[in-house]
């Protein structure tokens, strides 16, 4: 049997604060980041998983999730890290939706054995979408002539300068049924017969987080802080887990150009204001589709 020198200690003295680490991953999903183009990636949020899975005493690790979605490569990546980390390290995962878990940030929130939601949450958006413009007319009204060279007859496949061609949109069509398919089977893998019986469930439609529970997308309703109590005392104590800090404590990994509240970050002031405008603004429409 093991000993412990701990027993001989008075209660009084002996350690009752259970730690639990919180990871929390914002903003949208993609592969290419950094300052003016702030994203969630598998290289980005790795080592801030790996440290908190690596904390020995922790009974679990809580995952707080807000991201409208993105990349389904790296959405997945992500969630396989999760999964892996939890099993290697036999650790529960409880996943806790703040404002959105939509479409990728919905198959990241999957990584948990148990998905806790707020009442007002938008979860759900289980899809795939592809959007762009074109400028056909545009360009023939300022009388502009585009000029494309290829070698092989597709590399300029839906160039937003030359007329769509069905064949395109066909391939593209079947390209986004591949990945819906692949998402709906990640989906029924981890929530099994937790889901309700509807023709909705995979349109791509989003619900409240009340509306979610009802459909089997998350277990129950609560916050972080009254269900980690509710779990592990009330000593429990959560632990964000912060990314590595290099030279003059800028940030390594996790960088966003929004602040809590929606606005511009004013470290970022010295870039260029275009580019930051753009990058801000394509967050904003992700963020936007759910009325955030």
């Amino acid at each position: 049997m093991a000993f412990s020198l701990k027993t001989l200690l008075p209660k009084r003295f002996r350690k009752t604060t259970v730690t639990v680490p919180v990871v929390r991953l914002s903003g949208t999903i993609m592969a290419a980041s950094g300052p003016l183009r702030p994203s969630l990636s598998l290289a980005g949020v790795a080592g801030l998983l790996e440290k908190a899975f690596d904390m020995k005493d922790a009974p679990a690790v809580a995952i707080s999730v807000n991201s409208p979605g993105g990349s389904p490569v790296q959405s997945r990546l992500i969630f396989k890290r999760i999964r892996d980390l939890s099993e290697e390290k036999k650790k529960p995962v409880l996943v806790f939706v703040e404002d959105v878990a939509a479409s990728g940030g919905y198959m990241i929130a999957c990584a948990g054995d148990e998905i806790i939601a707020d009442p007002s949450s938008i979860v759900g958006s289980i899809g795939v979408v592809s959007g762009g413009f074109g400028f056909v007319e545009a360009l023939q009204k300022l009388g502009i002539e585009r000029r494309v060279h290829t070698s092989g007859r597709n590399k300029a496949v839906l160039d937003p300068f030359r007329p769509e061609r069905e064949e395109d949109v066909a391939h593209l069509l079947s390209l986004q049924r591949e990945i819906h398919e692949t998402f709906i089977d990640l989906v029924k893998s981890r929530r099994g017969g937790k889901l309700a019986e509807s023709e909705e469930l995979f349109t791509g439609q989003f619900w409240s987080g009340l509306r979610g529970l009802e459909l089997g997308l998350v277990d129950r309703l609560g916050d972080l802080r009254s269900v980690l109590r509710e779990r592990f005392g009330d000593k429990v104590k959560p632990v964000v887990i912060q990314p590595s800090r290099g030279f003059l404590g800028r940030r390594l990994v996790g960088q966003s150009v929004l602040d809590g509240a929606g606005g511009f970050r004013a470290d970022l002031a010295g870039a260029g204001a275009a580019e930051r405008l753009a990058a801000i603004a394509e967050e904003r429409l992700a963020w936007s589709r759910f009325g955030l």
